[in-house]
């Protein structure tokens, strides 16, 4: 299926509709897939330029340790994980999310699933990303040493680059 003819998610909970099903899916901020998925479907990492065997990608399947945990909550915290690939893309528009299912065929440096095998499922609309960030913006606890928007206030550093999108090399 081609970006042209995905769905579009424009609300929070279609996504999280969609991890209550149980499909194990990925989420990638990128161009979005026929950028990605033309000629060979594959990340290449940031520091050394090699080519790893699949697209990076944030999945979205909810974790067992967090059960407890609202899954709308779960859903926007991994949607907001690696929002800046959008910001830090030098002012691009072109860098959106969007939801895809495929076989995990590895880690890539940041240890984000790559995958392979591609299925574009929808893309998530900036409608869905703002209420994520909501989402987020009303947890209270401390979130990591990854790189985050500075508008959440809890911003850490980002060291070894991003993933869950192109991280600038695709």
């Amino acid at each position: 299926m081609s970006g042209d003819t995905l769905p579009t998610y424009t609300a929070l909970h279609q996504l999280v509709e969609l991890i209550e099903q149980g499909p194990s899916v990925f989420v990638r901020w990128s161009r979005g897939p026929e950028a990605d998925l033309e000629g060979s479907a594959v990340s290449r990492d940031g520091l050394t330029g090699m080519k790893m065997p699949g697209l990076s990608a944030n999945p979205l399947v909810f974790e067992e340790w967090a059960k407890d945990l609202p899954t709308a909550v779960w859903v926007a915290r991994r949607l907001c994980d690696y929002i800046h690939l959008r910001d830090d893309d030098q002012g691009s528009t072109d860098v959106h999310p969007w939801v895809l299912k495929g076989e995990e065929t590895g880690r890539g440096p940041d240890n984000e699933p790559l995958v392979r095998d591609v299925e574009p499922v929808a893309w998530i609309a900036e409608s869905v990303i703002a209420e994520a960030e909501d989402v987020v913006a009303r947890q209270r606890g401390a979130w990591g040493p990854l790189h985050r928007p500075t508008r959440f206030g809890r911003g850490g550093s980002n060291e070894s680059g991003g993933s869950g999108g192109s991280g600038g090399k695709g």
